[in-house]
């Protein structure tokens, strides 16, 4: 199994190259963005030393599906995708803040709430919460995009106060936000699952807000399976995830957080195997899709071929 570890491409009318923890992004004429999903796999803010074969696959082609189910929302940055693996954009603006999304209260929201939070980002929290539990009603936890070390919780007053986003734009994002978020919790419901928690991008271009970025995949979502949910919160039992949890799990049993000092367990081939299958299985659950192996096993060959094609018939 062949997987993309790194790329090194030079595009036709290329003008710049951002390599990040799992895609390398080549700017094209300064107006267009290839966005190449690689298989590298990151955790606890590491890049772990062993890509995973079709993880750049999975995620792509799940932010490819929900993208387009979700165009009539708002525009979206696709232009096309012209490999199982990459997507090529119009080049936007970001916004200097991730619209963080929660219908339940998971991850980062409970471990606020258990230390005896009741605000998060701005948002009071009713009392009497259980891990996992369902908010009243979504809320919008966002948070500031480093350009180094972690993302930090801001309110969205502070957002406003401080320029990061004007009053009229930020508003329009959280309408935004909530209006996918719905959208992604029924197509969830359909395949048996519950949309928890999730995060979306958006960049401005020409005045029009655009979504950018992947939506609703296992790296920027979180998952519970629906069927047993409500048994397993009322016994106080863990949830069924559908995420890349298991590989934190796996870090965690084998005495790695990231922390200083700490060394990231050997990923043998079975590892990475088991990695990639979870992640297949993933994409099949999500998208009700069977997942498609790539034809050619040269998949840097293939990924070139493919986007010096699409670029030609972009830029004539």
């Amino acid at each position: 199994m062949s997987a993309i570890r790194e790329t090194n491409f030079n595009f036709k009318k290329q003008t710049a190259f951002y390599r990040g923890k799992v895609r390398d992004v080549y700017t094209i004429d300064n107006n267009y963005l290839v966005m190449v999903a690689s298989d590298r796999i990151s955790a606890f803010d590491v890049v772990l030393p062993r890509a995973i074969p079709y993880k750049g696959q999975v995620l792509n082609q799940i932010a490819a599906k929900f993208l387009k189910a979700t165009e009539d929302i708002l525009p979206n940055w696709v232009i096309s995708v012209p490999d199982p693996s990459v997507t090529i954009g119009k080049m936007c603006e970001p916004f200097r803040v991730e619209m963080v999304i929660r219908g339940y209260l998971s991850g980062h929201a409970w471990r606020t709430y258990r230390d005896g939070g009741r605000e998060l980002c701005g948002v009071t929290l009713p009392e009497g919460l259980r891990e996992n539990d369902k908010l009243p009603q979504p809320i919008i936890t966002p948070s500031t995009k480093a350009e180094i070390g972690h993302d930090e919780d801001i309110s969205r007053e502070d957002i406003i106060a401080r320029g990061i986003v004007n009053q009229e734009d930020y508003e329009q994002l959280e309408k935004y936000a909530h209006a996918l978020f719905q959208r992604g919790t029924e197509i969830a419901r359909e395949r048996g699952l519950i949309l928890v928690d999730t995060k979306y991008e958006f960049g401005k271009r020409d005045g029009q807000i655009y979504l950018m970025d992947e939506i609703h995949t296992p790296d920027s979502s979180r998952y519970f399976y629906a069927e047993g949910y409500a048994e397993r919160q009322q016994k106080g039992k863990a949830q069924k995830q559908l995420s890349k949890e298991f590989v934190r799990q796996w870090l965690i049993e084998n005495g790695f957080q990231g922390k200083e000092g700490q060394q990231v367990p050997e990923m043998t081939d079975e590892i990475v195997q088991s990695i990639s299958e979870r992640y297949i299985e993933l994409f099949e659950h999500i998208t009700g899709e069977k997942f498609q192996y790539p034809a050619s096993d040269d998949v840097l060959a293939r990924v070139e071929t493919n986007v010096s094609k699409a670029l030609e018939a972009l830029l004539d």
